[in-house]
């Protein structure tokens, strides 16, 4: 999965990164929660403050050809997604465990255990954990160049002028 590999080329590594799995499977472990065999993400999204902007990423399935996406993202509380869109990619989001306050199209959403949202293309949308939570993202195909985030610090997506 290329762009799997454009996302773990950000993910944070090393002791920290140990610690906050660590932390995140406590929670599946009392959840029950099965997860896919593959290496996940823990972002940061570049801005060195995980604790205020991070989540991490378990993809279930990425099939580019097929059209469709799905992952599991963990917020712990306080995390937050930072604000960005999509110009193509449609997203569902289902509350699996946890609170989430998302920000989407200039409204506030409160999504408990067991809601859904849609999220429409060019919609900008933030999404922050109120209590630890466990979100299940069904989408388009997930490219990393169609990120579009506010914030231009973020060293990934469509808008990032890289000054390599």
């Amino acid at each position: 999965m290329k762009n799997l590999d454009r996302g773990l080329a950000i993910s944070i590594t090393g002791p920290v990164r140990d610690e906050v799995l660590a932390a995140f499977h406590r929670h599946i472990d009392v959840w029950d929660v099965a997860l896919p065999k593959v290496e996940p993400l823990v972002l940061d999204f570049g801005l060195d403050e995980f604790e205020k902007f991070g989540l991490i990423e378990y993809w279930i399935s990425n099939e580019l050809e097929a059209g469709y996406c799905g992952k599991y993202l963990f917020l712990f509380e306080g995390q937050t997604c930072p604000k960005h869109h999509h110009r193509v990619k449609h997203e569902s989001f289902f509350l699996l465990e946890g609170c989430l306050e998302v920000d989407y199209n200039d409204q506030t959403y409160v999504l408990n255990r067991g809601d859904t949202l849609p999220i429409f293309p060019g919609k900008y949308h933030s999404f922050k954990g109120l209590k630890p939570s466990l979100l299940l993202e069904l989408s388009m195909p997930c490219v990393i160049d169609d990120n579009y985030f506010e914030d231009t610090r973020i060293p990934i997506g469509g808008n990032y002028k890289s000054t390599d």
